[in-house]
């Protein structure tokens, strides 16, 4: 079964899930979770179920307690940044140190890398078709809660209350949303583990648009000091396809950091290539 994840505290949330009820054929059922109704499909022959939180998405850390048969989860929801910029992008959850805003602290839920990369190409395509010009498409790296131990997205809409009650950018991301799901599949699939630059970064994202890599969790310059050879294994475990090979953004890394990272993935035992 596949979780599609709304909350009531988030505009854009709720306006992305108005898009896929709306153009998708979803059955309202007589279940309810946390008081609001439970809706239904069937996605080329995969049991896709939506539900509402109460609360925000990414405090919803017992989640995969009450539906214990989850193969993916992917919360729709807002994103928010100081730039204000418009953005559709996609992300794994999880934290390299302490919890901030929700989930556990160094733990990072399962990254669904195909998933997501079928989603950022779907954004780019709805991003063209609906005429979004002036929205970037983006990886995200992986941050905030939950930390779940099933494959788990975030596929966002933001960054300012103007983007989130864009309904032609909520039907982009329900169209995207539902292109990754109606795909997805476990495989033998590689990934890489991305390391280095900006929170959204550009560079992997355009890799992962040409084929070039498919992307599980991303590391950020930032969170480069909170890496060992612990968390490195953790992220390669924590991923979906087989992750053989880092990709290290290596002039978005902090000179004093290099060293360290360097030795973390000897210990690790994962080979890296510098881009």
């Amino acid at each position: 079964m596949i979780l599609l994840v709304a909350s009531d505290k988030d505009v854009a949330s709720l306006n992305i899930k108005e898009q896929i009820l709306k153009n998708y054929i979803f059955n309202k059922t007589a279940t309810t979770f946390q008081d609001n109704p439970l809706y239904t499909a069937d996605v080329n022959g995969k049991k896709v179920d939506l539900i509402t939180l109460n609360e925000e998405s990414v405090r919803a850390q017992d989640l995969p307690t009450k539906f214990p048969n989850t193969k993916l989860v992917v919360f729709i929801s807002r994103h928010s940044s100081q730039s204000g910029k418009p953005t559709l992008s996609v992300h794994t959850p999880g934290n390299f140190g302490d919890a901030e805003l929700g989930g556990l602290p160094k733990s990072v839920s399962v990254a669904p890398a195909l998933a997501m990369q079928s989603v950022l190409k779907a954004l780019t395509h709805y991003k063209d078709q609906l005429n979004l010009f002036h929205y970037d498409v983006c990886y995200e790296c992986t941050h905030h809660g939950p930390s779940l131990n099933v494959p788990t997205m975030f596929v966002e809409l933001g960054s300012t209350p103007e983007q989130w009650s864009d309904s032609k950018a909520a039907e982009a991301v329900a169209h995207s949303t539902m292109t990754a799901v109606a795909t997805f599949e476990a495989s033998n699939s590689h990934a890489v583990l991305g390391i280095g630059g900006t929170h959204y970064n550009q560079q992997f994202t355009l890799m992962a648009l040409m084929g070039v890599a498919t992307f599980g969790h991303m590391i950020p310059k930032y969170a480069v000091p909170f890496i060992d050879a612990d968390m490195i294994k953790q992220c390669v475990e924590k991923t979906l396809e087989k992750v053989p090979l880092a990709i290290l953004d290596w002039k978005g890394i902090k000179s004093e950091d290099k060293p360290g990272l360097l030795s973390a993935l000897e210990t690790a035992g994962l080979p890296y290539n510098k881009v």
